[in-house]
């Protein structure tokens, strides 16, 4: 960052650029401005936080955040401060200064999977000028890194990774959605360092075989410092250099790096046993071997356990093809996605892929969308409709015209942020977080302990005291402890996106399995949000026709949603209107306008009241002197109807919304209107009671009385009707507080934003294709399908249930290990693949049963 000059008019207004780079400017009194751009600070909250850290620095007179425009303009004295001094404050209270220089990288390290290795690369890469912010994901095998390009490059990042002891197998941008997994879990087993440990194996073998089944052959060969080498101990030495390779110098850049890891304390553990055999003549050959073979195997097995977690995540990175098929110049040509562009016109046969997101403009077919959405059942498209990439194209053929970008498609998104949600730590993970911190400390100065007191306390020879010692650095890594959230967020996460529920953050996924309360949407959310007629009471001898004909032609050119609706039932039947003159909107109240020259009113009932109607004596049309179905159910009186007391009420207490037609003369029919439930609401509800959700509430803006209809009709435990946006915020508020484990609120992600963002989970409706959605809620229902809201509370309550399972059952089994060792009751061969491969393998196991979890298995229970 430099700090740039500027330049200001007579009135001391000082201009700047209108870019991302920081700049300072002079004003009139001899201090200096300088705007920062602060992407990050998007709310108050930000801001406060943001101007409290920049005001410790000595100079600054003045700090203005703007969280509209994420800008920060500070005033200060050039002599005590600078640009580059306000910058590193922004960064010390969590924020980013986008400029000029920065760039993002994502690394493929595939050799990094576990917490360890994830800590090794932070280290080195610390090291590096220019480094602004490292990500280290070792459940993907991926580092992301930020950078300043005028300070570094990418080679010297490269190298740091190197200097660590990984390679790195693959370099994108971060907006790629590549991923640096490279082993495939089939070629894992004859790897370079499999094969070394299969060769460490078969000496450890047959070194075992001359110790105890063929020791009288077991000669002394040698010598080390007067210690006798027999053939037996040359075979475990020449296990310990071939399946130890790996391991000491993965222990080399940790003490490189000053990370104590388990590469670090296994190489100690296994050099210890080496330096008491050969200085002391302890005899500790075979368990040097043992460890350096043993251990190899655990860490296959890690990087198997880890690679299954992986491939989850690699699976929906598969799901987009990487070329399509493009119309230029009137011919088919066969390019790579990224060559594709937003406006090209790509070619879809059945059977294939549709490679980017994009509008039908030719063709039909039915689209299986389950991959984005989850749907079970293809969705037909025609010409107009919208599709998504990685979609799948079952019988038709189409053209769809390029709306989005591959790297800002659907897809994509789903994918960036299913990987960028492993950064939002639970709370259980940040707790791990700082227990393991103190974990690995205390048990390696309590394996130091033991080995000095158990001669003197337990009365075991110092041989055996140096193998509980050893035995107690083996399990002084909290590998297995530390991944199993992690490898349980993946699992989740990844499995809700491959049925089309996005969770954004390990933390919503956590907050999603303990809310007590459900808070849902009426409009858009419990019904379909869109209105449709449902009665039609012709009155005074008019038929259906006639009410619907003069209905359309009164709404066809109102804009109101009951207006739309009204016009659509009359296509529907085939009813023509009428002509329309003088069209007139009366608000408040209704419309009129003047009919093939008679003039006619629709609205309110209020409307015919001050028109001087008798609304409680209205006659039904019969046919053939017999009351209608519909008249017969609404009136007492034979064929005469009380609209105000009896036919008005009572279709309202239903959830609809009525509609009076008529002339200055008489009240033709009753047009009733409503927003239709959805088929699954009702079931929705009754599953997530029976999964332990405690209450259930819906919010509306609607009336009284439909709000009341809707509610019985779907069973919710409460409702809230006639609420304004800011009404339904205080509701949820007080839902919060009221409930001490949360409140998730449903709703469609645009219109109920406010709510969404105060709940303490917001779950977006039928996101996909929809940005609004998309980065307003914590968690997204990428179709427009509810049934899909008792998978994903399951899946969130079953996801904490693993996680604490893993947690505790790695704790307890370390924990009680670690105690046993001192009593002589462990192996060392026991701490190995209990302790390490055994606990890790197991964890990642539990975790992948999240997979299992399906919304179908809902539906059918």
């Amino acid at each position: 960052m430099t700090e740039s000059g500027g330049c200001s008019d007579g009135d001391g207004c000082s201009c700047s650029n209108t870019d991302n780079h920081p700049t300072a400017t002079d004003s009139h009194d001899g201090s200096h401005i300088a705007q920062l751009s602060v992407p990050e600070m998007d709310c108050p909250s930000c801001a406060g936080k943001v101007e409290s850290s920049v005001r410790e620095l000595a100079g600054i007179e003045a700090v203005d955040p703007q969280v509209a425009t994420s800008r920060l303009t500070v005033e200060y004295d050039e002599a005590e401060t600078d640009v580059d001094a306000i910058a590193a404050r922004v960064e010390a209270a969590g924020y980013s200064v986008a400029d000029d220089g920065g760039e993002t990288l994502r690394f493929g390290v595939p050799e990094m999977d576990c917490a360890s290795c994830a800590g090794k690369v932070e280290s080195a890469l610390g090291r590096v000028d220019g480094l602004r912010a490292v990500e280290t994901r070792p459940t993907t095998g991926t580092a992301v890194v930020t950078y300043d390009r005028n300070a570094t490059t990418e080679g010297d990042l490269v190298a740091a990774i190197e200097s660590a002891g990984y390679e790195v197998t693959e370099t994108t941008g971060e907006d790629d959605t590549a991923t640096g997994q490279t082993d495939e879990n089939g070629s894992l087993w004859t790897s370079s360092r499999a094969l070394k440990t299969w060769v460490s194996g078969v000496f450890v073998a047959v070194g075992l075989l001359f110790e105890f089944l063929l020791a009288g052959v077991n000669t002394q060969v040698g010598s080390v410092f007067g210690s006798p080498l027999h053939v037996a101990d040359v075979l475990f030495l020449i296990a310990v250099a071939t399946g130890g390779q790996e391991i000491l110098r993965g222990g080399y850049y940790s003490l490189k790096n000053r990370n104590l890891d388990i590469d670090l304390l296994m190489s100690i553990a296994i050099l210890g046993a080496l330096t008491a055999s050969l200085a002391f003549g302890e005899a500790l050959y075979f368990e040097a071997a043992t460890l350096a073979f043993l251990f190899s195997v655990a860490e296959l097995l890690e990087r198997y356990s880890m690679d299954r977690a992986r491939n989850s995540l690699a699976e929906l990175m598969d799901l987009s093809p990487d070329e399509a098929t493009v119309l230029r110049d009137g011919e088919e040509v066969t390019v790579s996605v990224d060559e594709v562009r937003v406006g090209d016109v790509v070619v879809i046969r059945p059977g294939e892929k549709i490679p980017m997101d994009g509008e039908v403009i030719d063709g039909t077919s039915a689209v299986n969308q389950a991959p984005i959405t989850g749907e079970s059942v293809p969705v037909d498209k025609t010409e107009g409709d919208e599709v998504y990439a990685g979609t799948i194209n079952e019988e038709g053929y189409l053209e769809v015209q390029v709306t989005a970008a591959a790297s800002d498609n659907t897809l994509s998104r789903i994918v960036q942020m299913v990987e960028d949600a492993q950064s939002n730590k639970t709370e259980r993970e940040q707790f791990v977080e700082r227990f393991s911190a103190y974990y690995t400390p205390v048990v390696v100065a309590f394996a130091v302990l033991v080995t000095l007191t158990s001669p003197a306390v337990l009365g075991v020879a110092w041989s055996t005291a140096v193998v509980y010692g050893l035995t107690l650095l083996v399990l002084a890594c909290p590998c297995a402890f530390v991944i199993s959230t992690p490898v349980s967020v993946v699992s989740g996460i990844t499995s809700a996106a491959k049925n089309g529920v996005l969770i954004k953050g390990g933390n919503h996924l956590e907050a999603m399995g303990a809310v007590d309360v459900v808070a849902f949407d009426k409009t858009g959310t419990l019904t379909k949000g869109e209105l449709t007629v449902t009665d039609v009471v012709p009155l005074n001898g008019n038929t259906e026709d006639e009410v619907l004909q003069c209905a359309r032609g009164l709404e066809q050119r109102s804009e109101h949603p009951i207006g739309e609706a009204i016009v659509a039932e009359a296509g529907a039947t085939g009813v023509e209107s009428a002509e329309v003159d003088d069209f007139e909107s009366i608000t408040g109240k209704g419309v009129r306008a003047d009919l093939d020259g008679t003039p006619h009113y629709a609205g309110k009932p209020g409307l015919f009241e001050d028109l001087g109607f008798d609304l409680s004596h209205v006659h039904a049309t019969t046919d053939g002197g017999v009351v209608t179905k519909t008249a017969q159910q609404l009136c007492e009186r034979n064929n005469c109807l009380d609209l105000l007391e009896d036919t008005v009420p009572e279709l309202q207490a239903e959830g609809k919304t009525v509609v009076i037609v008529g002339t200055d003369d008489e009240i033709e029919g009753i047009i009733a209107v409503a927003d239709e439930v959805r088929p699954e609401a009702e079931a929705t509800v009754s599953r997530l009671r029976d999964l332990g959700v405690e209450r259930t509430v819906m919010l509306t803006g609607d009336n009284e009385r439909t709000a009341g209809a809707i509610a019985r009709e779907v069973g919710v435990d409460d409702y809230r009707a006639e609420l304004l946006p800011d009404e339904k915020v205080a509701a949820i508020d007080g839902l919060v507080e009221e409930y001490e484990e949360g409140v998730a609120m449903i709703g469609d992600g645009i219109n109920d934003a406010p709510a969404l963002a105060s709940a303490t989970v917001g779950v977006a409706m039928g996101a996909a294709g929809t940005d609004t959605a998309l980065e307003t809620a914590d968690i997204a229902l990428m179709s427009d399908d509810l049934s899909k809201l008792p998978y994903l509370y399951e899946l969130a309550n079953d996801a904490n249930g693993v996680i604490r399972q893993n947690i505790w059952a790695s704790l307890a089994v370390k924990a009680g290990l670690a105690l046993a060792v001192p009593f002589g009751l462990v192996p060392i061969w026991v701490a190995v693949l209990a302790g390490d491969a055994g606990m890790t393998t197991a964890v990642t196991g539990n975790a992948m049963r999240l997979s299992r979890i399906r919304p179908d298995e809902n539906d059918e229970s």
